[in-house]
């Protein structure tokens, strides 16, 4: 029987220097940290290449967006099983840079993330997650994230442009293999029907997430749509049949 896993991890690692601390980075960073012996790297698979090869399982790290993947994954799980390894920031310290690499300041960002943050982007391949071949790993970390000064961008932070991101340490990663396990997010409190407002609330999450959230489980036959409530769409869990 499938099950959320959690496994706990709290392994920080080095600096990288300052020409590598840029998306790539962040991904190269996973990678490494997410490489076992024995694992291949940089395979290409049906046409397509694959991060890591890990005996009969393959594993995609994506750092950004799930879009850009959905028809690589699509085409690759009718053959393949597929793990999908994607970081959610628990946390992020705001690092100001020079032109020249040196640190001009550091600060905690007040934005504390957490799991329900990865439906934000599952919104793009939710039903893949009732594919049999095919699960999620989310890696909930801390990370650095690299700013400097481009006069006349990024208005709303007065020309500070986030110029990368760097991998700090990994807290845990929980992995979801199948729907079931996805509605085990779903927290205990929730009434028998519901609609967004009321998953918001249970959850602390704004409202906006909660309606992503709830629309992938609905992709995924967790949840179910029973009607309205003004204009708010009332749902209810799915049964899932019992083994005998």
């Amino acid at each position: 029987m499938h099950s959320v896993l959690e496994v706990a991890a709290s392994q920080d690692r080095e600096s990288r220097g300052i020409g590598m601390l840029n998306e790539g980075a962040l991904h190269a960073q996973l990678k490494d940290w997410y490489r076992r012996n024995g694992d291949r790297i940089e395979r290409v698979i049906d046409g397509f290449v694959v991060d890591l090869v890990r005996g009969d399982l393959l594993v995609e790290i994506q750092t950004g967006g799930f879009a850009p993947l959905r028809r690589k994954l699509e085409l690759l799980t009718r053959r393949h099983r597929v793990r999908l390894v994607a970081p959610v920031p628990l946390s992020r310290t705001i690092i100001r840079l020079s032109d020249e690499g040196e640190l001009l300041s550091a600060r905690r960002s007040p934005r504390r993330g957490r799991i329900e943050d990865i439906f934000s982007r599952l919104v793009s391949i939710p039903s893949l997650l009732g594919c049999p071949r095919f699960e999620l790993e989310v890696i909930l970390t801390h990370q650095d994230e690299l700013r400097v000064y481009r006069q006349g961008q990024a208005f709303r932070r007065h020309g500070w442009v986030v110029d990368g991101r760097r991998l700090v340490s990994v807290e845990r990663c929980v992995r979801i293999a199948c729907p079931d396990d996805a509605a085990r997010l779903l927290p205990p409190s929730l009434p028998e029907i519901f609609d967004t407002a009321q998953l918001a609330e249970a959850t602390a999450i704004e409202r906006r997430l909660a309606q992503q959230m709830a629309y992938c489980l609905r992709a995924m036959g967790v949840l179910h749509q029973t009607g309205k409530r003004g204009n708010a769409i009332v749902h209810r869990r799915v049964e899932t049949p019992r083994s005998p």
